[in-house]
This record gives C-alpha cells, sequence and structure tokens, in this order.
C-alpha cells in the first residue's frame, strides 16, 4: 500500500518547506496542495478573502482525484488540513496515511508571514485560518509537532515519527 505523509497547519507555519525536505530524505513524491487551487481562489485569498467550504471542494476534489490516480509513489503532501471533514476525504483514498500538524502560535506564523514573499496568502488570511482550525484531537493518525523550534529539530522530529510509524507496521 502506498504511504501518504500530509504536512499541515495554517497558512505560513512552513508545511511547504517542511514537506518538501522530508520527500527529498525519503526520496518520495513531494506535492504542494497550493498547485491545486485555481487562480480565481488564488486571487480571493490573494484580497484577504478566506474561501469557504463550497469554495474549497473543488479544490480537495483535484487533489484526491490526482492521489487516487497516481498510487505508484508514497507521497508528502502539503496541506493545510484544518477541518476534520477534509482531513476524512484523504483517509479514504486507500493510503497508508499519516497526518503532522504543525503547532504553531499566531505570532510565529505572522513574524515568518511578514518575511516570505511571492506566495498569495498573507496575513490577512491568517485569523481566519486559525478560527477553522479543528484540532486532530481523538484522530488516531494524527500528530502534532511543536513547530516553535528550530526548522531542523522539526524535520527531525517528523522524519523520525514518520521512520517510527513505517517501522512498526512492517
Amino acid at each position: 500500500m502506498s504511504k501518504l505523509v500530509i504536512i499541515m497547519g495554517v497558512s505560513g507555519c512552513g508545511k511547504s518547506t517542511l514537506a518538501r525536505r522530508l520527500a527529498k530524505r525519503l526520496s518520495w513524491q513531494f506535492l504542494d496542495a497550493d498547485d491545486f487551487h485555481s487562480e480565481a481562489a488564488k486571487n480571493q485569498m490573494a484580497k484577504g478573502i478566506p474561501l469557504n467550504d463550497e469554495q474549497r471542494l473543488p479544490w480537495l476534489n483535484r487533489i484526491c482525484h490526482f492521489l487516487k490516480n497516481d498510487k505508484s509513489h508514497h507521497s508528502v503532501l502539503a496541506y493545510s488540513g484544518l477541518r476534520r471533514v477534509h482531513r476524512q476525504m484523504f483517509r479514504e483514498l486507500e493510503y497508508d496515511t499519516l497526518f503532522i500538524l504543525l503547532d504553531t502560535d499566531f505570532q510565529t506564523v505572522l513574524s515568518r508571514i511578514r518575511k516570505r514573499q511571492g506566495h498569495f496568502a498573507d496575513e490577512g488570511l491568517l485569523k481566519s485560518q486559525y478560527e477553522s482550525l479543528q484540532m486532530p484531537d481523538n484522530e488516531p493518525d494524527c500528530l502534532a509537532v511543536n513547530n516553535g523550534q528550530s526548522r531542523d529539530i522539526v524535520e527531525e522530529q517528523i522524519y523520525s515519527a514518520v521512520k517510527l510509524i513505517d517501522n512498526l507496521k512492517n
């Protein structure tokens, strides 16, 4: 069974950076959920207007469709995963799936967002992201990692968790 590790959290928490580094380290495929957004959705978010669930559904369907049709690779996906019902869609794809939440406080993410350039999601969306975030309590396939530490420490913790879980299942 193909494996899927989803690095999740609010915009600006470092999902893409850590997911890309993990995928490279594991020699797995890297996917960024942002690449599946429509231009209209990116433009809306660039204006600081969050997507509602109805607007998110086509985006989620595109990601799930891609994954359903590409089970020949193990993958690491950078994806917000803010809502429990959306995480459930990935559980139904018949992958061996692990969700890793980058648990980061508001001020740390705000500082990171203010330093980044060229991304459609700016600090205007951050408050709504935290409001939408449903913590993965009682979701046994989710692991929260304190993302207030250095990137190297966080990456090592994630890598170790993935390898440990992989070894337990084999």
